[in-house]
């Protein structure tokens, strides 16, 4: 494992250091790899990285690019070989990839970089990639299924597996989708020859249970974290923390926001083998620590003698709590708003408000209502008498609106079971029913994939504003 992750790390690394270093050192590193590999695992990983890199292309273009690479380390990287092979070939490559007609993944960067020349143009190619997917699309077959694909074709049923996984979970920290992955191709390589396939599968799949876990989990959050970047990510769980223990002090729900956003920052890009379940455990510890007196369900969660990533799953599931009965809040004063040092906090302080105020409301919207606070702030610091500027800035009133409404609709979405809550706002909104049912069904339950579908938050706000 350790092996094929410094592959991993020397293929992606390999190009910038290619500038610093010389050809010479590309060519030797991913040969040292491809000799100590071999061409089977070589081959595995250039699909994985290849699918995770163009999470739009189809298995036929992966799978093209992926016999190109291993093909290119094949040739140049045997005893003997001419030293400008691997400059020759690659250069190839990259001529091939300009061709219009090429069998690799489309990517409508790739004109630009094909303007460029040699070393430059390969590095240019190398940073394509596409977005990640909004969806999940892989289905896993059944046993029977399964084990039919396998047992026709072995090394065609691992190419496809590898694909379709590694393309849904592109942002999965690589040890871990490689891990996984393995993990998955062993169970069935097992079960498939196995006495009783079905017995085999099912205590094999109950093991892997936590890894699968772990493997979406950081999907999801890494592809929130690629979106967002680490100060909104730091809001985004300063809101989810907030309406899940609105009781919970802001100093607390802060240090935890922080704590969230620095895990995925060290965490998303590293090939460190095991950093994810360290840093979950980690987290799941402070979390329990900060929040488990000041919250009955955090607590219960906390108790689980099953392990830290149960906890932390747990804890990541439970839905929104009630609203607090909170006083208003005043806005943020100008003094603060312009000083740099209380200004972030100020606004935390705003926004906790509303979270535990307003605990089912689209986290959309309160992103809105931050992003408003600091444009008002920077539009106003920079003047001659910012007072004056604030005191002629209207409240955002209509947002204010939207967070009760939201509120309600996504209460009453959560509390009821569709079928009822649709009756209900059928009664109270008869004319626009069919909106107010779909609008829910979109915003409330699916409000994070509008972030994860790679909008950046102003478009975001369009879909709930």
């Amino acid at each position: 494992m350790k092996a094929v992750i410094i592959t991993a790390l020397l293929l992606m690394l390999t190009y910038s250091h290619a500038i610093e270093r010389g050809r010479d050192y590309m060519r030797d590193k991913i040969c040292q790899e491809f000799n100590h590999l071999g061409k089977d695992k070589f081959h595995s990983l250039a699909i994985i990285m290849n699918s995770r890199k163009y999470t739009n292309s189809t298995f036929e273009e992966v799978k093209s690019i992926a016999v190109e690479i291993v093909a290119l380390a094949e040739k140049c990287c045997v005893e003997g070989a001419d030293p400008e092979c691997y400059t020759t070939e690659s250069l190839a490559l990259s001529a091939k990839s300009c061709d219009p007609n090429n069998p690799f993944p489309k990517h409508p960067g790739t004109a630009a970089c094909c303007r460029e020349e040699g070393l430059e143009r390969k590095l240019c190619l190398a940073a394509l990639k596409h977005p990640p997917k909004e969806f999940h699309t892989y289905v896993e077959p059944s046993n029977e299924e399964l084990c039919g694909a396998f047992r026709k074709d072995p090394q065609d049923f691992a190419d496809r597996f590898l694909y379709e996984f590694s393309i849904d979970h592109s942002h999965t920290p690589l040890p871990l989708l490689i891990a996984s992955t393995t993990t998955y191709l062993s169970i069935v390589g097992t079960c498939c020859t196995h006495a009783q396939p079905t017995v085999c599968f099912l205590k094999e799949k109950l093991e892997r249970k936590s890894l699968m876990m772990l493997t979406d989990l950081s999907n999801k959050a890494c592809s929130r974290y690629s979106v967002f970047g680490k100060e909104k990510t730091k809001l985004s769980y300063f809101i989810t923390y907030t309406q899940k223990s609105p009781n919970a002090s802001v100093e607390d729900i802060l240090s935890l926001a922080e704590d969230a956003s620095e895990v995925l920052a060290k965490c998303c890009d590293s090939l460190e083998e095991d950093c994810v379940q360290k840093e979950v455990s980690n987290h799941t510890a402070k979390t329990c620590n900060k929040l488990s007196t000041q919250d009955k369900r955090i607590n219960n969660c906390c108790q689980d003698n099953s392990g830290s990533l149960q906890k932390y799953v747990c804890i990541y599931s439970l839905p929104w709590d009630k609203n607090t009965d909170s006083s208003n809040v005043a806005r943020p004063t100008p003094e603060c708003l312009c000083n740099v040092d209380c200004r972030q906090r100020e606004i935390y302080n705003y926004i906790h408000h509303f979270a535990q105020t307003f605990t089912y409301a689209p986290e959309a919207l309160l992103v809105a209502l931050y992003d408003d606070s600091l444009t008002v702030a920077n539009s106003c610091c920079g003047t001659e008498d910012p007072a004056a500027c604030f005191a002629g800035k209207k409240p955002p009133t209509k947002l204010f609106d939207l967070l009760s409404k939201g509120n309600e609709m996504c209460g009453a979405y959560t509390t009821h079971n569709f079928l009822d809550f649709k009756k209900r706002f059928k009664v109270k909104w008869l004319i626009h029913a069919p909106v107010m049912t779909a609008w829910p069904r979109t915003n409330c339950e699916n409000m994070i994939c509008v972030f994860w579908s790679g909008e950046d938050s102003g478009a975001a706000r369009k879909n709930f504003l």
